[in-house]
């Protein structure tokens, strides 16, 4: 297990688990915090050993109740400028993960903890999760990616409702409306999170890198420039010693041995 000041990252086999680990203010992102969560996400991202990532809490009431206020009360213009580089490398480290990554939400995720849950690839949250980006209500915008994540998840007028009205949304209404990917019964979340992250880390990691690049680079663009990074992913992929593996497992009816190189 590796620490950091509100964040601890815990091993599964392939699996890293990103605890959010400041329970005493429900993961409220303080200044501190969101620059844990940057090194943790730098680290992770430069381990090779790491095929999937789990984002969890350790809070019992909250996944992340979003910035906090509270240190943001006494901040001067110049402070809160100062802390914004900060808070970027934290999400950004989030979203630009070249792994698969899970979010397991259960209580509050609202503002921030919203966006760390929307920087993952999936969203997984029991009957407690409770969403919204609150932030025009105190007068600022979503400012860790929401605006643009929520919007291409869900589209443009569903995101439109939520950013515009800062209601709360529930993890049935999240599934409807397509920003979370499984919904569970009561505590369930965490336990259901690993399980598909198990399963993802048991394919081949080379491909799995790959598929990811490919559809995160193929986003904004036009479909023939989007088939051409398609092309060039599949070439990184149909080269490797992974492919290989996969090909031999298969044709020998067993399990394969991921050299997991390029």
């Amino acid at each position: 297990m590796t620490e950091h000041p509100g964040v601890r990252v815990e091993r599964h086999d392939f699996v890293a688990e990103l605890v959010l680990d400041r329970p005493e203010a429900m993961n409220a992102i303080s200044t501190r915090q969101a620059q844990s969560l940057a090194e943790a996400t730098r680290e992770l991202a430069d381990d090779s050993d790491v095929r999937v990532v789990v984002v969890s809490s350790s809070a019992e009431k909250a996944f992340c109740v979003g910035a906090d206020l509270k240190e943001r009360n006494s901040f001067s213009d110049a402070e809160l400028m100062a802390q914004r580089p900060v808070a970027r490398r934290a999400y950004s480290g989030v979203l630009n993960l070249p792994v698969p990554t899970i979010a397991a939400v259960h209580g509050y995720a609202l503002g921030g903890g919203f966006e760390i849950a929307l920087s993952c690839d999936l969203i997984v949250a029991d009957e407690t999760a409770v969403f919204a980006l609150p932030e025009v209500s105190v007068g600022v915008i979503p400012g860790g990616g929401g605006t643009q994540l929520l919007t291409r998840r869900i589209g443009w007028n569903r995101a439109a409702d939520l950013v515009f009205t800062t209601r709360r949304v529930s993890a049935t209404e999240g599934s409807e409306m397509g920003f979370v990917d499984r919904c569970t019964p009561t505590g369930e979340h965490r336990s259901t999170a690993l399980e598909l992250a198990a399963t993802v880390a048991g394919h081949s990691p080379v491909g799995v890198r790959n598929a990811k690049t490919a559809m995160r680079q193929g986003l904004g663009v036009d479909l023939s420039s989007s088939l051409d990074i398609e092309d060039g992913c599949w070439r990184a992929t149909a080269f490797s010693a992974d492919r290989a593996e996969g090909v031999a497992a298969f044709n020998e009816k067993r399990r394969p041995r991921w050299p997991g190189r390029p």
